[in-house]
């Protein structure tokens, strides 16, 4: 990777840097097709995309007895990590949970109350690999939320990896369909002969799967629209470039399109973390797709004048994950408003959120982070406001609402105050 200085950047650096874009808009044709015959035409579309982009011929669709099983076919060492991740999850998201409350604003008995949607629809990538970690990610807060039947799809294959499964059980998914890509979306949003439609959407995917879930929102609730994996890393001079080259490496390995950089004010450190990614990178199984990402317009070594520059260079990169490796990284923090999950100091490598931690690996990306913040309980939740007014509470604003009602010429909404008070 070679260093570049932030204030020499031109503008169309600056666009491919903060300007991210997920690859939706050029498959979304193809997508609203394929939502479209789901949507038209059930289990059968659901099959024929299984067999055309899985190339899997698919018998049963509902596979949750297959699931109950898996959690008996890994072994004791995995079957451990999954509970201890599942329960540290589940930790963290049960802080999310808010308190319906009821107060008095001078006569008016105002409040708030929250309710678990009926059923959630978690999309686990999978297939002939093992994502375990996403299926807990999104299972658990649905659950944590109290939704009634959260249904999870994943990709099918003809053996489905058992570790995915078993996190699908473990997290306590009430029924698992072998389904992926953009047909999985279309399913769990409009419901087929064997998939039940769900009140909301979640979790990541490819392009294909984003654009399904661009398509149907509006028709069913979602996460947000989350692209390829993202790092930028703030550093001063106290880092140890290998450790930031590790993360970076790491981050990289997801796929060619993924973006992962680092930005501090030190010059000599900026050449280090260079080499060492470069180094770092010849020593992965996966060095081609890690090289793929490190030649991505959004990816690479920034040079600021200074941690000012730096903090503000993050700001407006926006990134899924931040890590601060600095001396005084909560200072740094506090000028930092726009991230999907932040990981301060040595010690918090970004892994240990993608896995363990607690916090939800689910994250906004290509600048979203600006606007939304990651998969949490919230998403499987509705609220409702709550109000009782007595006589005189309502005698008290009666010319309040009267005057504003009025003035949009709702006459009878003034009239149904109005007509509280007639003797």
């Amino acid at each position: 990777m070679n260093v570049a200085e932030v204030s020499e950047l031109s503008p169309d650096e600056r666009k491919a840097l903060f300007g991210r874009e997920s690859g939706v808009a050029a498959v979304r044709g193809d997508v609203e097709d394929i939502v479209d015959r789901v949507l038209t035409e059930g289990d059968v579309a659901v099959r024929e995309f299984s067999s055309e982009f899985d190339g899997v011929d698919v018998g049963n669709i509902d596979i949750t007895d297959q699931a109950a099983r898996a959690v008996d076919q890994i072994d004791a060492e995995l079957r451990e990590a999954i509970e201890d991740a599942a329960a540290n999850i589940e930790a963290f998201h049960e802080r999310q949970r808010p308190e319906d409350w009821r107060e008095e604003f001078d006569g008016r008995d105002l409040g708030r109350r929250f309710r678990p949607l009926e059923s959630a629809g978690v999309y686990a990538p999978g297939g002939t690999a093992a994502y375990p970690s996403s299926a807990l990610m999104g299972i658990i807060p649905a659950k944590v939320a109290g939704v009634e039947h959260v249904a999870v799809a994943t990709p099918p294959a003809e053996t489905i990896n058992p570790a995915t499964l078993a996190a699908i059980e473990i997290a306590g998914a009430d029924a698992v369909y072998q389904v992926g890509g953009a047909q999985a979306i279309a399913a769990l949003a409009y419901g087929t002969e064997t998939v039940n439609a769900c009140d909301v959407v979640v979790g990541p995917g490819n392009k294909w799967v984003t654009a399904a879930k661009a398509t149907v929102r509006g028709d069913v609730e979602i996460d947000f629209l989350a692209g390829p994996s993202e790092l930028l890393t703030v550093a001063d001079g106290t880092a140890d470039p290998d450790l930031v080259a590790a993360d970076l490496v790491a981050q990289a390995e997801h796929d060619t399109d993924a973006a992962v950089g680092a930005v501090t004010d030190d010059a000599d450190l900026a050449e280090a973390i260079a080499t060492a990614v470069d180094e770092q990178a010849g020593e992965r199984e996966r060095e081609d797709i890690i090289r793929g990402a490190l030649d991505n317009d959004a990816s690479g070594i920034f040079l600021a004048r200074s941690m000012s520059e730096a903090t503000l260079f993050a700001e407006e990169y926006a990134a899924e994950h931040l890590s601060i490796i600095a001396d005084d990284d909560e200072a740094l923090l506090d000028r930092i408003d726009s991230a999907g999950s932040v990981f301060l100091g040595p010690y918090s490598p970004v892994a240990a959120g993608d896995y363990a931690s607690g916090p939800n690996h689910v994250l906004p990306t290509g600048g979203s982070a600006r606007r939304v913040g990651g998969l949490s309980v919230e998403h499987f939740l509705r609220s409702t406001t709550v109000q009782r007014l007595d006589r005189a509470a309502l005698d008290d604003i009666a010319d309040t609402i009267t005057t504003l009602a009025r003035t949009e010429g709702l006459e009878a909404h003034a009239e149904s105050v109005d007509k509280r008070f007639e003797e």
